[in-house]
């Protein structure tokens, strides 16, 4: 007899044991099966599962072998099919286009487990093997392709991921209202092709059922062939991303549309709780031990997910487009609860590595009005100047680390998901700030500038340099009050549309000014969703229509990034290059301000006599 607390099938022994004859869905993940709710397979099945329905696992099946799909037998139902937690593309190739040599995701974090593009592969074989049954794709790859998207892999225009899986239906977002009404009208004999109401879902039709509530996209065909029509595209949709405003979108294509339906509302405290409720094993398949196990369950194993949702704004973050501005949160009471979890776990040291979500410190809606009517369709609560309506206010979240790191068996409660310095910054009340560098810091607060030069920061929709100054004074102000010695780490990134080699010179020349040793710099990666991609491929700004320069040659991505680091020595000729292209030699000599020293002559050395 099993127990809600096992692990949920992945074998056909499994399921026998259950007694199940046949599941009513199966999931298939690119990911290997980790049981924790920071893994959208678990939480996903876990719903479904304290929603009445029989769920199997199929993890990184052997995409070649159609046998795979059928190893836990025809589900009831249907098939859901997620590429895992993060996008195969980015999970396989790293910006210079590379393959990486590790993969977090699977067992003993070793690469080949699954396809590029998974979520494509996967679906065209289940339709191939079961293609009577329905395939509802989803998660954060089918999520920010669900209309036609730039490619940078290919460096081209892509459809609608619906098209080139042949999936059924696609679920973007956070999907747990979205799949618990699928799997419903499903369980009453509705065909999926009749399920195309359900909001935080799109879908292929010949025609649009509701013109007048509809919003016709420029087509597929037209911003193929035109940049300026795929610039149009990206702002109509980014105006369609809250629950509370957006409209239907029809995308035309030759043989029809694609239609997007409004995001699914936001989840209430109340459903949230439930959902971090579910009976989560919160660890690895046993299965994986003796491969190494799952190495990205290290990350989150000890971590507290308090929020969802961001109104940050950061042009080169796809945040808004998959979870939206919403900030929905967790109550006090439950995350408490899950923190007594953690502790009671053997492997537990003493250190809560993580509370917060897609920023730590946004666990308040920014103003009144979006506590009523949700976030303005056309405005930035934080961008270009903090909206006069801002609220910034820690003090629930800090009663929430309060009361962690007060409960018994607790040593330390970290902040690793990341401080938006600017929102911190704006809260009139400091002492959210003092407790932040007397309990939560060990030696170094990271975070992200991203970059000083006015060019890069408009692009990047990112606070003025002075602000990050500002917060660096105070920061430094603070932990002297304490006592304490402790370091900002800037997280910096290059080749971000906007940075020439000039704005390049300016954050390296900032960097020697403050002494700032970079841990971490990122070449900017361009993935699909984020405005910034809009403006990498189309070179403009979609909502000016106005030139912008992006670097696009290897070569220069590999000058501004060795900028950054003019340190290494490695990088000593690219930045010679760069500081002679740009006419900066007077930074390349032994004054104080100079980034490098002159190239020193090698000696001749004189043939010896014969």
């Amino acid at each position: 007899m099993f127990m809600a607390v096992d692990f949920l099938p992945i074998t056909a022994g499994e399921m026998e044991s259950r007694g199940w004859k046949r599941p009513d869905f199966l999931i298939i993940s690119g990911d290997a099966y980790v049981d924790h709710p920071s893994f959208g397979t678990a939480i996903i099945s876990r719903l479904l599962e304290a929603k009445g329905f029989k769920v199997g696992i199929i993890a990184q099946p052997d995409w070649k072998n159609p046998d795979e799909f059928k190893k836990l037998g025809k589900p009831l139902l249907g098939f859901l099919v997620t590429a895992g937690n993060i996008d195969s593309m980015v999970n396989h190739y790293t910006v210079a286009k590379k393959r990486r040599k590790a993969d977090a995701y699977s067992p003993g974090g070793r690469t080949g487990h699954r396809p590029d593009r998974a979520t494509i592969v996967y679906a065209n074989k289940l339709k191939t093997v079961y293609p009577e049954l329905p395939v509802i794709i989803g998660g954060i790859e089918a999520s920010l392709r669900r209309l036609a998207h730039y490619d940078y892999w290919e460096n081209r225009i892509r459809p609608s991921i619906l098209l080139d899986s042949q999936a059924d239906l696609l679920i973007y977002g956070m999907g747990e209202k979205p799949v618990v009404e699928i799997a419903e009208a499903l369980q009453s004999g509705i065909e999926i092709k009749d399920i195309t109401y359900v909001r935080g879902t799109a879908y292929f039709s010949k025609t649009i059922e509701n013109p007048g509530d509809t919003v016709i996209l420029p087509s597929y065909r037209e911003i193929s062939a035109a940049k300026e029509f795929y610039a149009k595209s990206f702002t109509t949709r980014q105006k369609h991303t809250e629950a509370g405003t957006a409209k239907i979108l029809a995308e035309p294509y030759r043989q029809g549309y694609v239609i997007q339906n409004p995001p699914a509302e936001p989840h209430s405290t109340e459903e949230l709780d439930m959902i971090y409720r579910l009976p989560f094993k919160r660890t690895y398949h046993p299965l994986y031990e003796k491969s190494g196990g799952v190495p990205s369950i290290k990350e989150v194993k000890f971590s507290l997910t308090s929020s969802r949702g961001w109104f940050g704004g950061c042009s080169f973050c796809a945040l808004h487009y998959h979870q939206g501005r919403t900030v929905q949160k967790r109550s006090i009471e439950a995350i408490i609860e899950e923190a007594k979890i953690l502790i009671a776990d053997p492997e537990f040291k003493g250190f809560i590595h993580d509370v917060g979500g897609p920023t730590a410190n946004f666990r308040q809606k920014p103003c009144s009005k979006q506590e009523k009517e949700g976030p303005c369709p056309d405005k930035l609560c934080l961008y270009p100047k903090p909206c006069r309506n801002l609220k910034a206010d820690h003090r629930e979240y800090l009663e929430l680390l309060r009361r962690l790191r007060n409960l018994d068996g607790v040593k330390k409660v970290f902040i690793r998901s990341g401080i938006r310095h600017d929102y911190l910054l704006y809260d009139q009340n400091d002492q959210f700030f003092y407790e932040l560098c007397e309990h939560h810091v060990s030696g170094q607060l990271k975070v992200a500038p991203e970059h000083v030069s006015e060019q890069v920061l408009n692009k990047m929709r990112k606070p003025d340099k002075k602000t990050y100054l500002d917060f660096k004074k105070k920061y430094k102000k603070i932990n002297r009050e304490l006592g304490k010695e402790q370091y900002l780490v800037p997280y910096l990134m290059s080749s971000h549309p906007g940075s020439d080699l000039n704005a390049a010179v300016e954050l390296a020349r900032f960097i020697k000014k403050y002494e700032h040793v970079p841990q971490q710099v990122q070449d900017f990666y361009p993935t699909p969703g984020t405005l910034a991609t809009c403006m990498f491929y189309t070179e403009l700004d979609p909502h000016t229509m106005e030139k912008v320069y992006v670097p696009k040659s290897q070569h220069e991505k590999a000058m501004q990034r060795a900028l950054i680091q003019f340190k290494n020595p490695k990088n000593y000729r690219l930045v010679f290059e760069a500081l002679k292209k740009t006419g900066r030699t007077d930074l390349i000599g032994y004054d104080r301000k100079c980034l490098i020293k002159p190239p020193t002559k090698k000696k001749k050395h004189k043939k010896p006599k014969k």
